[in-house]
């Protein structure tokens, strides 16, 4: 792939992911409430999400799909269940105080690298854009090369922008604001990811 091609793929890749979605909700969210650490873990799990969705793409996801239908109506009903649940857990935890900065995380690195993961794997987002969008800007003539290059681009670009969000969010200044909204903006998010997977659950 040229320069030019692989630029215009991390502007698109940027775009995606800055477009709001579960992703981002829960960077915010664990940024504010727990601080820049498992925030930077939760980033490294959504880019790892992201990525694995691309390789499935670049192995033939929507050829897939195409031929065995279930397979799509499975991972989206399982994608909607999990992002109610994550709005559930929002909405439940919503009343609780934030914790003092550089109080210990009450996520472990691995549970926010998981978090992030599976947050990505079950975006209804992710897997409309990979199995429809990406699939039709990548080359037809793709060589290895060019499909490491691609997963290198897709993977910094998702680690460079959600760890972002996470550094800013962490701040002393984003933490207090946070702080005074924290349980409507939570309850907020929360009903939105339940809505939101209850509609991708139910097709």
């Amino acid at each position: 792939m040229t320069l030019a091609a692989l630029a215009g793929l991390a502007l698109v890749q940027l775009m995606i992911a800055m477009s709001p979605g579960p992703a981002a909700v829960l960077t915010i969210q664990t940024a504010a409430s727990e601080g820049a650490r498992p925030a930077l873990w939760l980033s490294l799990g959504l880019a790892c999400g992201v990525l694995l969705w691309a390789m499935a793409a670049l192995a033939g996801l929507s050829l897939v799909f195409e031929l065995m239908p279930w397979v799509q109506t499975g991972l989206r009903v399982a994608g909607g269940l999990f992002l109610i649940w994550i709005g559930i857990s929002l909405w439940r935890h919503a009343a609780e105080p934030l914790p003092d900065a550089g109080a210990r995380p009450p996520r472990s690195a691995r549970g926010a690298v998981w978090l992030g993961l599976w947050t990505n794997l079950a975006n209804p987002k992710a897997l409309a854009y990979f199995a429809a969008v990406f699939t039709g800007i990548i080359p037809a003539t793709m060589t290895w090369w060019d499909g490491a290059t691609i997963l290198a681009v897709i993977f910094l670009v998702e680690t460079a922008w959600y760890a972002c969000v996470a550094l800013v969010f962490s701040r002393s200044g984003p933490r207090r604001v946070y702080g005074r909204i924290k349980m409507a903006a939570e309850r907020w998010f929360g009903a939105v990811l339940g809505i939101f997977g209850a509609r991708i659950a139910a097709g």
